[in-house]
């Protein structure tokens, strides 16, 4: 189900992939350097739904828009911001846990709270620009209060999983789990111990384990 979101930076689309019974609502943004179709989105978007978990993809406007650039992270947290209603009354009543990738990512992470998310999923946080350890985003990911789980590449050049595992350390609510041999876009070579089916299920398995936990303790 396509659900088209007017914002006041133009028309945003939600793609929503429903269970039968669901328990829950998992929303979710995709980066700046690609859409939906990401291969971490949709192996949620395949495989949550039959576990009672409601995915919704959020299309930026940009994106709709058929630019090239992605928005400016204010503009990104503005139209995610005037959507949330839209999600809210889909989930009508059933917990909301925000997330996305990379950028998406960033913009679940500093909205958390305004769209009363009860956790956080986020892979490939973009922990700092490639060769750039000193622009660090790390206060973005520690900002939201609730529950936090991060896949991140051991090979992501934006932060692999170790180093966003030793700089979140401190904080009980973050949980890091290493994906074998992924880059940022959670692809990963020939010679890695894992393959891209292997990735697509550890995705899955992982955020759906996440999201039972947290369910459970609500």
């Amino acid at each position: 189900m396509d659900i088209d979101v007017p914002t006041s930076l133009g028309p945003g689309k939600l793609v929503v992939d429903a269970a039968e019974h669901p328990r829950a609502v998992l929303w979710l943004g995709h980066g700046a350097g690609g859409g939906i179709g990401a291969i971490d989105l949709a192996a949620l978007a395949a495989r949550l739904p039959a576990q009672g978990i409601t995915v919704a993809r959020y299309e930026q406007p940009w994106r709709v828009a058929g630019r090239r650039v992605a928005a400016r992270p204010a503009a990104l947290d503005i139209a995610w911001q005037e959507t949330a209603p839209t999600v809210t009354d889909l989930a009508d009543g059933l917990p909301l846990i925000v997330g996305g990738r990379s950028a998406g990512a960033r913009v679940a992470c500093r909205t958390a709270a305004s769209v009363d998310a009860v956790a956080v999923v986020c892979l490939a946080f973009p922990l700092h620009p490639p060769g750039r350890p000193e622009k660090s985003r790390l206060e973005e990911l520690l900002a939201p209060e609730v529950p936090v789980l991060v896949l991140q590449g051991e090979r992501d050049t934006f932060g692999s999983a170790a180093t966003v595992a030793s700089e979140a350390a401190d904080r009980a609510n973050i949980r890091v789990i290493p994906v074998p041999g992924a880059d940022h876009g959670m692809k990963v070579l020939a010679s890695s111990p894992v393959n891209a089916r292997a990735v697509a299920e550890l995705v899955a398995s992982s955020v759906l384990d996440f999201i039972d936990d947290v369910l459970a303790s609500a």
